[in-house]
């Protein structure tokens, strides 16, 4: 699925009905646009993390968190790692 388009003198482009509907695009889609080996490539940011839920099953403990609970797991990952990093610096530059 293909076709050509124009851009404008704004730097837009106009995605065809046929690749907006192939890919259930609508409009307010965001993209991540990047270059790779040349291209312009653009990938949809259509899927929010609540429609990926249960995509990989059960958790394989059985329990399931809340987003406030895995929020504050990767805050105290984070915090950890901080921490393990301050050290280290503090360490080699005695």
């Amino acid at each position: 699925m293909g076709a050509f388009t124009t851009m404008t003198s704004k730097g837009q482009l106009t995605i065809p009905k046929d690749v907006r509907d192939g890919l259930n695009l609508s409009p307010g889609t965001r993209f991540y646009v990047t270059i790779r080996k040349g291209q312009v490539v653009a990938v949809p940011k259509n899927k929010s993390l609540a429609d990926l839920a249960g995509i990989l099953g059960p958790p394989p403990n059985g329990v399931s968190l809340t987003v406030e609970e895995m929020n504050e797991a990767v805050m105290d990952a984070v915090a950890a790692d901080d921490q393990r990093i301050v050290k280290e610096w503090a360490k080699r530059n005695k």
